[in-house]
C-alpha cells in the first residue's frame, strides 16, 4: 500500500509555482496543462530488484492518463519520480518540454494526492487547502478567494470551517484533492487516492474527478490496480508489469484487443485457449475446430464472455454467417449479477464463461444443455506475455 513521504504535506507535494528571477511567485504567468514524455527511465532497488526497465512513455497534454497494473509492477515507482520523490538510474524524464530528471519536488509544477490524504488533522478545511499558498507567500486576500473558489468547485463549501478530523474518508479525500488544486499545477498525480473507500462513494468520486479534470484541463496521471476504476476515468490506459509496458490504448482499446496474454488475464478475460495448429482463418484450439476473422499472428485465441451468445439446442439461427462456431456446453455454475447472467460452461475438452443481458433473456439452470455460438469476428487472436 502506498504512503505518503515523511514531513508535511506541503514540503512533499510539488505545489510550487512558476518563478521569476527573484523567486518569487509570478502571478501572471499562465496555468496550463502539460505533457510529459519519459525516456529509458531505470530504477532498481536494494539487491538488483528491477522497478522500471528502460520505461518510454508520452502522455499528452490535458488527458487523463492512468497507470495500472498489480501491486510491484512499477506504478508507483514511477509516479513518485514524475514527483521528484525517487531519483531515476536511468533515463530521462521532460515536463511541459523541460528536462526535470534531477529537479527538486519543490521546483516542478506538480502536485500529488495521495492514498493516505496527508493531511492536517487539527486544522480546518478552509487552513488545509490555504496551507501551501500561504507557505509560498500569497497574500491572505488572494488566499481566500482562491480557496474559497476551489471549495466550491469540489463542494466543500458548506465544510469549510469544519475540522478535518471530523469528516469521512470521502470528504478528506476531496479536501485533499482541493488542496493540490489550488496551487494551480501543470500536471495533478494520484496515487490509488479512491482505494481506501467503500464502493459505493469511490464509484461517485470517480465521476466526480474525471468531471474535475474535464473542467479543468489538466493532466492527470493517475495510478490504479483496479481495472474498472481505470476504464471508467481514463483518456488512455499504460498496463504494467515487472516494470515494463505491456500495452497502451484507451480502455475500449485494451479490454477489447489486449496485445498479450498479461494484458488479457489482468483485465479479466478467462476464456484463453491456445492454439496448436491454424490453417488460413481455421483455428484448432482447447475448444475445438474455431474460425476467427483475426489475420494476426499468435499462440492464444481470446473470446470475451459477453460476446457469446447462448440458446437452447435446437433453436434455428436463421440470419447466422455460414462460419459461425457452434459447440456445445453444460451450465456448471451461474451467478446472477442484477443487469447480467455470468455463466460457467463444461465444453467437453475445456471450460468457458459466458455473459449474457437479463433483459428478457431466458435464464439457464445449473445442469442445462446449452448451444453456444461465437461469431469470428469475435475471436482475438494474442501473442503470450513477452
Amino acid at each position: 500500500m502506498s504512503q505518503a513521504p515523511h514531513g508535511t504535506p506541503e514540503t512533499m507535494n510539488s505545489d510550487h509555482p512558476r518563478r521569476g528571477e527573484a523567486g518569487q511567485e509570478n502571478a501572471s504567468a499562465p496555468r496550463q496543462a502539460s505533457s510529459i514524455s519519459i525516456f529509458g527511465l531505470k530504477k532498481y532497488f536494494d539487491g538488483g530488484v528491477v522497478a522500471l526497465d528502460g520505461l518510454d512513455l508520452d502522455i499528452r497534454e490535458g488527458e487523463f492518463f492512468t497507470l495500472l497494473g498489480p501491486s510491484g509492477c512499477g506504478k508507483t515507482t514511477l509516479l513518485r519520480m514524475l514527483a521528484g520523490l525517487d531519483t531515476p538510474d536511468d533515463g530521462q524524464i521532460s515536463i511541459g518540454g523541460m528536462d526535470v530528471t534531477d529537479t527538486p519536488p519543490h521546483l516542478r509544477s506538480v502536485n500529488t494526492v495521495f492514498q493516505s490524504y496527508a493531511l492536517f488533522p487539527h486544522l480546518s478545511v478552509r487552513d488545509n487547502i490555504a496551507f501551501g499558498l500561504k507557505m509560498r507567500g500569497v497574500n491572505s486576500a488572494e488566499r481566500q478567494r482562491r480557496v474559497s473558489e476551489i471549495a466550491e468547485f469540489i463542494k466543500l463549501g458548506a465544510l469549510i470551517d469544519r475540522r478535518v478530523d471530523q469528516l469521512s474518508g470521502g470528504q478528506r479525500q476531496r479536501i485533499a484533492l482541493a488542496r493540490a488544486l489550488v496551487c494551480e499545477p501543470d500536471v495533478l498525480l494520484l496515487d490509488e487516492p479512491l482505494s481506501a473507500l467503500d464502493a459505493g462513494l469511490r464509484e461517485q468520486l470517480q465521476i466526480e474527478l474525471q468531471r474535475t479534470q474535464k473542467r479543468l484541463g489538466m493532466t492527470f496521471v493517475f495510478v490504479t490496480h483496479d481495472q474498472e476504476e481505470a476504464m471508467v476515468m481514463s483518456d488512455r490506459i499504460a498496463v504494467l508489469n515487472d516494470g515494463r509496458i505491456q500495452q497502451i490504448g484507451t480502455p475500449q482499446e485494451v479490454y477489447e484487443r489486449p496485445a498479450n496474454s498479461f494484458v488479457a488475464r489482468f483485465m479479466g478475460h478467462d476464456n484463453l485457449f491456445e492454439i496448436s495448429a491454424r490453417d488460413g482463418q481455421r483455428l484448432t484450439t482447447s475448444l475445438g475446430e474455431l474460425n476467427s476473422d483475426d489475420v494476426n499472428e499468435g499462440s492464444l485465441a481470446l473470446i470475451r464472455p459477453e460476446t457469446i451468445e447462448l440458446s437452447a439446442p435446437g433453436t434455428p439461427s436463421p440470419h447466422a454467417p455460414i462460419n459461425l462456431n457452434r459447440v456445445e456446453g453444460r451450465i456448471t455454475e451461474r451467478f446472477y449479477r442484477g443487469s447480467n447472467v455470468e455463466y460457467r460452461l463444461d465444453c467437453g475438452t475445456t471450460e468457458l464463461m459466458a455473459e449474457v443481458s437479463n433483459s428478457g433473456q431466458r435464464l439457464f439452470k445449473v445442469g442445462d444443455l446449452v448451444k453456444v455460438e461465437i461469431y469470428p469476428e469475435d475471436i482475438v487472436i494474442l501473442k503470450d506475455a513477452p
